[in-house]
């Protein structure tokens, strides 16, 4: 048993949609990612995804409106829901979603998708 320091991980990569897994419990992974820019519409129909802004903020949008999730903010993505993130700034977000959660869910193989997450 360790504690995380979440500052101290981030600091540990710069690179923008590439998570990076800080914990596991229960079968599900406690990931970091940094965004900035426009990701792939995408859903995920077996599992759900909790995105917490640790810094900045960023708008997650849906095929129907836009949701601006804000610094201490989170926004928990039910299965089977398109969506996309999207950060005009750099955000450092804490993902919390099953283990094997593909980043681009039924987008497939794209230059986005992370298959091989490293452990920080």
């Amino acid at each position: 048993m360790d504690k995380v320091n979440l500052q101290q991980k981030l600091s540990l990569f710069s690179d923008y949609f590439n998570p990076r897994i800080v914990g596991e419990l229960n079968g599900q992974h406690v990931k970091l990612v940094k965004f900035k820019g426009e990701f792939v519409f995408h859903k995920h129909d077996g599992e759900d995804e909790m995105f917490l802004v640790l810094e900045g903020s960023f708008d997650m949008q849906f095929r129907d409106k836009s949701i601006t999730i804000n610094q201490g903010e989170f926004i928990i993505i039910p299965r089977g829901t398109e969506h996309r993130p999207v950060a005009r700034e750099e955000v450092a977000v804490l993902l919390f979603e099953p283990a094997g959660t593909l980043n681009t869910g039924d987008a497939g193989e794209t230059s986005l998708t992370r298959r091989a997450l490293q452990w920080i």
